[in-house]
């Protein structure tokens, strides 16, 4: 690269950093990012209160289905409790309730907890539930403790889902989205009963409710669920698996049938997913290991959208500094070639500061921003992340793949007097962008497959193809015949935008038809072919 083309570079790289797209670009992208993890939880925290009612005919159903649907709650309301107490993060807004309990159930494995929080719901005495475990607490200590239990189970029955949401909303409990309304029916009939739950529902006052006219043990009878709302079917789903748990249960003990046989028989077989390292080690593969595979997905996003966003501003800066004769200035001091060269390596800097600094933003949003909010991934992806691998083939792959879609931009761009125009011959282009995309999922479930390895050969599509292979990783000969591909390809097609951008960077009127543009390419280095078209003017 000599002297001219570096000042050039530096001029574009300069005048792009002085633009308020490149600073939006900057801030925006992170900001989008993180609105991404809090707007989901936000608006899921807007949602209504799905209240319902229950008709009720078999006398049991309703209720214990209102039982058995907070076994999981309060499940997870004791393990959070005890993973944040032995982590030293216990929440000082939680209820007095929890934060008394909270030593004791950190004490506990999760097998104890489990029976703890079924005795509560089932309104089983504890010391039935699990006497084993009680007979190894101090008296004094297991009285302290069944007085909290059932001061936990009193509060628990007279929570509303508002005060649930107010109270416990870093829990995420179905408490906090279905109560279940009850209204005074005693002394009316069925279909009088029907009648003011229908009014209800007409009014608003809730959002559906089911009708259980039978005997859910036989099947026999009507089972109905009435809403104004056929979109949204969370809380029929939520009522239904709680009510097949509650029907399950009475048909085995109508038939005699002991449940924890039919537990044993009916328990799942469980293949444990592992893999082999790259010493031949046996390994097992856990959340962080299956995210190592799907990481480079998204560093094929990124790519995708910085190279697009870098040809598209590599695009208007031609065409702008065409149309107001910028382009006449330059070119009476630098060749064609130097300018163009030197417009696409200010961008390709412009765009390798951008890709810096939203990695550094990601980072510090992944490590600051969320664990400040209190949001947490399932494990540390900071290491999948900055993982040389992905990066080093991000870096590469970037520059290559924008070279090559650069070079085709700049030609389209000399030739073309507006955006409008550029549009039109944009368009063979962008569809060929969108192949990556379209391609994304099937690499990612087989890396090495014979679809991933055939479009890696394809240089327009290398550079995303290679990179959404990163974590099979293709083989050492891939890598060194798809790079020469690449890289021979970006040699050509250099070449022939330059012929191009020779010729096209001054010309003003018509652009050139796709047989003209042909010509200029078969046309001797120097040489100036003739314009044909009568209202261009060179």
């Amino acid at each position: 690269m000599n002297k001219k083309t570096v000042l050039i570079a530096a001029r574009e790289f300069n005048e792009n950093l002085r633009t308020k797209t490149f600073w939006l670009g900057i801030f925006v992208f992170p900001v989008i990012l993180l609105l991404s993890f809090i707007v989901p939880s936000w608006l899921d925290d807007q949602k209504d209160i799905r209240h319902f009612a229950v008709l009720d005919q078999s006398g049991w159903l309703a209720k214990d289905v209102e039982s058995r649907s907070a076994f999981p709650d309060i499940e997870r309301i004791f393990k959070e409790v005890a993973e944040r107490q032995k982590a030293g993060k216990a929440d000082p807004e939680w209820p007095p309730i929890l934060k008394g309990l909270a030593p004791s159930l950190a004490e506990m494995d999760e097998k104890t907890r489990n029976k703890y929080a079924q005795s509560i719901v089932q309104f089983e005495s504890i010391k039935d539930a699990i006497p084993e475990v009680l007979a190894q607490i101090p008296e004094a200590k297991r009285l302290e403790f069944d007085q909290r239990m059932k001061e936990l189970r009193a509060w628990w029955g007279k929570l509303s889902a508002g005060e649930a949401r107010n109270e416990l909303g870093s829990f995420s409990l179905a408490k906090q989205n279905y109560e279940l309304v009850n209204f005074e029916t005693e002394g009316i009939s069925v279909e009088e009963h029907r009648k003011i739950l229908e009014e209800k529902l007409k009014a608003g006052a809730i959002f559906a409710y089911f009708e259980i006219n039978g005997d859910p043990v036989t099947g026999s009878g009507s089972f109905v669920y009435n809403s104004r709302n056929v979109t949204d079917s969370s809380l029929k789903n939520w009522f239904e698996r709680h009510a097949n748990a509650a029907v399950r249960a009475r048909r085995f003990q109508a038939n005699n049938i002991d449940q924890s046989l039919v537990e044993k028989i009916q328990a799942p077989l469980v293949f444990a997913k592992k893999t082999i390292d790259k010493d031949g080690k046996q390994e097992d593969v856990d959340q962080q290991k299956t995210a190592h595979s799907f990481i480079p997905a998204a560093f094929v996003y990124l790519l995708w959208i910085t190279i697009f966003m870098m040809a598209q501003m590599l695009l208007t800066n031609t065409i702008e500094e065409k149309s107001n004769r910028t382009i006449e200035v330059l070119l009476s001091s630098v060749a064609p070639f130097e300018l163009m060269a030197g417009k696409i390596a200010g961008i390709a800097a412009t765009g390798l500061t951008m890709i810096i600094s939203w990695i550094i933003f990601f980072f510090l949003i992944v490590k600051f921003a969320l664990p400040a909010m209190d949001m947490k991934a399932p494990f540390d992806i900071t290491p999948l992340l900055t993982d040389p691998t992905f990066l080093g083939s991000f870096v590469v792959y970037f520059i290559l793949g924008y070279l090559l879609y650069a070079a085709l931009i700049a030609g389209i761009g000399s030739v073309c007097n507006s955006l409008k125009e550029a549009q039109n011959l944009m368009m063979p282009v962008s569809v060929f962008l969108m192949l990556p995309l379209f391609a994304m999922m099937p690499v990612v479930q087989s890396p090495n497959g014979g679809l991933a390895k055939i479009l890696s050969y394809i240089p327009p599509l290398t550079p995303f193809i290679m990179m959404n292979r990163a974590a099979g990783p293709p083989t050492t000969f891939e890598y060194v015949v798809t790079t020469i591909l690449l890289l021979a390809s970006i040699v050509i097609t250099f070449y022939g935008a330059a012929k191009i951008f020779r010729i096209g960077i001054l010309m003003t009127g018509k652009p050139p038809k796709i047989g003209e543009i042909l010509r200029w390419l078969r046309a001797p280095v120097g040489a100036m072919p003739d314009v044909e078209s009568e209202d261009r003017q060179s």
